[in-house]
């Protein structure tokens, strides 16, 4: 008998053991779990204000509307992005607001001046995250307060704007003109110039379809449109010829669409205003200049209808009919039936556009090979049977008062990215 308890007292013994070491391994589990969870969501904030800083930093162009046009795209951009363990609405404890956007000057003192805003910074704290292990050991213990069971996580990022960057272009190159030389070849800014629609036919001062590949495969053109990166001078660039679909992306850029399409998801510029000789009769600098004689007298400027957010006709939402966008710039637009809003309201211009109409287009050499960039203003849709179209010569990519940054460049004062974790 006394053998029997013996043995008891041990297997008891052994139980109690068992728990502690369990309990032990549990709590480094916990330990691990709760940090782990803070990590992803740190990483993820972190993309959010990284994506905000860059998309505000593209904007800050010196215009009156720049600083309203930088904190919208900010928000848009950083609040497309997942956190919490990828929750679309970040758990329900708030996205990026106006007020965690700031933006700084050439000395890097907090400024409210659209002209002298050289820094956009993106700042947010995610409160409420849950702490498993924190939240049973404060459950168990009955300290609550020493063991919160939730942390906030905060994170920020600062970019700055510099002259365009060359590695994501849109799939069309520029061939100079007889005897242009850098680094404008030949052109002068506000000049338009022809997108010529048919395969390889393009001259010396005109633009045609080129894939960024290599390729000439016309659904790889289309691609191409929503954003390829990685071309460099000295790339060869293919001679595609063009398929209908490809209007549905490059109309995406000003605020039309088909019956499927939608501009939370085809993303456009701030305006969808378009200009052709019918609006613009002088076919010349549309971005920043006059109409010229005979423009009806509700043309402007594409700087004063981005700062409107106006769509293709205008201040309207039609694409066909009276006050349309069609009657506006006499184009003809068969397949396409909605347009994003104009104004300050939701599901339009506003809410969700960005710099998507400066862009920068390859210069090419008689071989098809890149030699430089250029920044150019897309000035019409593409219309329906397609036929040719025109953009407007802003200048060298690389200038430094060209418009046409690829994206924000991130840095601090130094010319760094600047991140605070």
């Amino acid at each position: 008998m006394r053998v029997h308890h013996l043995h008891d007292r041990q297997r008891g013994a052994m139980i109690v053991t068992a728990a502690l070491v369990l309990l032990f391994l549990m709590g480094f589990m916990g330990i691990a779990l709760d940090f782990g969870h803070l990590f992803v969501v740190k990483t993820e904030l972190q993309t959010a204000v990284d994506s905000c800083a860059l998309s505000a930093a593209r904007e800050l162009d010196g215009q009156s509307t720049a600083l309203i046009r930088a904190t919208s795209a900010g928000q848009a951009a950083g609040n497309a992005n997942r956190v919490n363990m990828q929750s679309s609405t970040w758990s329900g404890e708030g996205q990026i607001i106006a007020a965690d956007i700031t933006f700084r000057d050439a000395a890097y003192a907090v400024t409210s001046t659209p002209a002298v805003a050289r820094y956009a910074q993106c700042a947010h704290t995610q409160p409420n995250i849950n702490i498993w292990l924190m939240k049973a050991m404060g459950a168990f213990s009955g300290d609550t307060a020493g063991n919160p069971a939730t942390r906030s996580v905060t994170a920020s990022a600062v970019a700055t704007r510099a002259s365009a960057q060359t590695t994501c272009p849109v799939p069309v190159a520029m061939k100079p003109k007889p005897g242009g030389t850098a680094p404008n070849y030949g052109f002068a800014v506000g000049e338009w110039a022809t997108l010529i629609q048919a395969q390889n036919a393009s001259a010396g001062g005109q633009i045609g379809w080129a894939n960024l590949d290599g390729s000439n495969s016309a659904s790889e053109t289309e691609s191409e449109l929503n954003n390829h990166c990685g071309t460099k001078v000295g790339d060869t660039l293919g001679t595609p010829g063009v398929q209908t679909s490809v209007a549905d992306v490059w109309n995406q850029r000003f605020g039309i669409y088909k019956n499927s399409g939608d501009p939370s998801v085809g993303r456009p510029d701030y305006t969808g205003y378009a200009y052709t000789a019918l609006n613009w009769p002088a076919q010349f600098n549309a971005y920043d200049g006059t109409p010229g004689a005979g423009a009806p007298a509700s043309a402007q400027n594409f700087v004063t209808k981005r700062a409107a957010f106006a769509s293709c006709a205008d201040t309207g939402t039609k694409v066909k009919g009276a006050n349309s966008c069609e009657s506006i710039t006499g184009l003809s637009l068969n397949s396409f039936q909605k347009l994003a809003n104009p104004g300050n309201v939701t599901g339009g211009h506003m809410q969700y556009g960005f710099d998507r109409r400066i862009v920068t287009v390859p210069v090419i050499d008689g071989g098809s090979h890149v030699i430089d960039y250029a920044c150019m203003l897309m000035l019409q849709p593409l219309s329906i049977p397609m036929t040719d179209t025109q953009l407007e010569f802003r200048g060298n990519a690389g200038a430094p008062a060209a418009p046409a940054p690829a994206a924000g460049w991130p840095g601090d004062r130094r010319g760094r990215w600047f991140r605070s974790w």
